[in-house]
């Protein structure tokens, strides 16, 4: 999908001839750019894009610091100022969301959503000494990555070459992309097919907390016909892809108790009980041996019957290759492959804590013992259900259920006292493939790929779209735009540069693309 050497020398052999031709005249939505007009202008605006990219990565977006990310907002409004857009800070219960606005007297009107937030940094766990000080590298002969002068994109850059920073590619990376697509797109003096509303979210590594009020909020002023959502990695192939749903997330703290403090495991072993050992038979219970989820009820609803199967099908996973990749020998038995296990809800222990471990480890009954789990909804799943199944079944267990510290005359009633919170961020979305999004943007990328593009179903991660598809009563797809291994979320967290340069084109594809 994305370029090599070779064919960055005939982009540039191309550029000068399809220059002259952009000067003869104003390109319309009657003359689309193709696929040689898209790789020219994106080449011709490739040296002030990297110095984009790079001031943006360079801005700490961690939303648990807020001045932070107003210093990141002030940025980007004048990025969107300098691309003709109105913007305005939209007031939510936390920081700000930002909407830039901007009308081509078109009939319809396409909201595009991005994330501005990052998650946090563990500096003692990245290679460089600054995660929003962005640094090029390659890799030398023995695989490792080493630093390049970041003048090396303004030459004859590698596509294999990296940028390593916070949000290189969640989501800066896109964002990036994007405003780059916007300059070349007025410099062809193309004029797109729709409206444009962009909504910049602020606290997406948050979970939102903030936005569905929000959005309800403003409805009037986020009113738009469809959603496009720039965010994410394509299928594993790395081929072009649209996404047509995201699984939503609800989460749940589990801490079961055992002694006030912690005690001497030599002399109150065999009689108190261990906190840990009762937080694993409860966990242990909500799964069988094959990894399905044994909560009656968990997976109602939900019927994949034959066409479903054969629409999931077409994407082109290679099983034993992702399994390779993860270093697994075998797979929860929840369905028949990966894009079938992605329709149902998941239960995931993301972490567990109690007592300690390693060169600190003690020999001690802990007093807790903490499990925090989060669920992947689909669009059938109920989060609200699904949160209540999980702590009936809990207390089923035989389990005094309380949400914070237990009390004295708690401890000394209940033989099984544990702590339970929970939350739901967003519910799931799916558009079908055959909606107006849906044929739009295939369209797009049949006409700078020649083919349709790898459409899946629903994604595996979640994003918080379902605010602005309930409320606005709106369909909703993904264009992804970045690298699969791009170590989001994870200390040296990067993105291709290949993966960059092709973001563009496919946004650029997508504004001068016709209903």
């Amino acid at each position: 999908m994305y370029d090599t050497r070779s064919t960055r020398r005939i982009l540039l052999a191309t550029t000068v001839v399809s220059a002259i031709s952009l000067t003869v005249g104003r390109v319309t939505l009657a003359q689309q750019l193709d696929r040689v007009e898209i790789e020219s202008l994106v080449q011709a605006q490739l040296p002030s894009a990297f110095e984009t990219y790079r001031e943006l990565l360079s801005l700490p977006n961690d939303a648990h610091y807020p001045d932070d990310i107003l210093v990141l907002l002030g940025w980007l409004e004048g990025a969107f100022r300098e691309r003709g857009f109105a913007t305005e800070r939209l007031p939510t219960g936390g920081i700000p969301v930002l909407l830039a606005e901007r009308s081509f007297g078109a009939e319809r009107t396409v909201l595009i959503y991005h994330q501005s937030d990052g998650q946090p940094v563990d500096r003692s766990r990245w290679f460089q000494d600054d995660p929003y000080g962005p640094i090029l590298k390659e890799r030398d002969a023995s695989g490792a990555w080493k630093a390049i002068p970041w003048e090396g994109l303004h030459g004859d850059w590698d596509p294999d070459w990296r940028v390593f920073a916070r949000s290189a590619a969640d989501s800066k990376g896109p964002i990036a992309q994007f405003l780059t697509a916007l300059t070349a797109m007025d410099q062809a003096g193309v004029t797109p097919d729709f409206n444009m509303k962009v909504i910049l979210d602020t606290e997406e590594e948050m979970g939102s907390p903030n936005l569905p009020a929000a959005v309800e909020r403003h409805r009037e002023r986020l009113a738009a016909d469809m959603l496009v959502i720039f965010d994410g990695p394509p299928h594993v192939s790395d081929r072009p892809t649209l996404k047509f749903g995201a699984r939503g997330i609800a989460r749940f703290t589990l801490t079961t108790h055992g002694p006030r403090l912690p005690q001497h495991s030599g002399h109150y072993g065999n009689y108190a009980p261990n906190p840990g050992i009762r937080l694993a038979q409860i966990l242990a219970s909500m799964k069988d041996e094959n990894g399905r989820v044994t909560i009656p009820g968990w997976y109602d609803g939900i019927t994949l019957d034959a066409e479903t199967k054969e629409i999931l099908a077409r994407v082109p996973d290679d099983e034993e290759q992702i399994m390779t990749q993860l270093g697994i020998a075998t797979t929860d038995d929840v369905a028949d492959n990966l894009q079938e296990a992605l329709q149902y809800p998941s239960l995931n222990v993301r972490g567990m804590s109690s007592g300690w471990v390693g060169a600190e480890a003690r020999t001690i009954i802990p007093a807790t013992a903490t499990a925090e789990v989060d669920v992947r909804l689909v669009r059938e799943s109920d989060p609200v259900r699904l949160l209540r199944m999980v702590r009936e079944h809990i207390e089923g267990l035989g389990y005094h259920l309380i949400e914070g510290e237990p009390t004295e005359a708690e401890r000394l009633r209940y033989p099984r006292v544990a702590t339970f919170t929970s939350n739901v961020s967003y519910a799931a979305f799916r558009t079908e493939f055959d909606s107006e999004p849906g044929r739009w943007l295939s369209g797009a990328f049949e006409h700078l790929y020649g083919d349709e593009p790898i459409k899946i179903r629903t994604s595996g991660g979640s994003i918080p779209i379902s605010p602005f598809v309930q409320t606005l009563n709106i369909p909703a797809v993904i264009v992804p735009t970045v690298n699969g291994d791009n170590n989001q979320h994870s200390p040296n967290e990067n993105l291709r540069v290949g993966n960059f340069v092709e973001g563009i084109k496919i946004m650029l594809a997508v504004l001068g693309e016709k209903f």
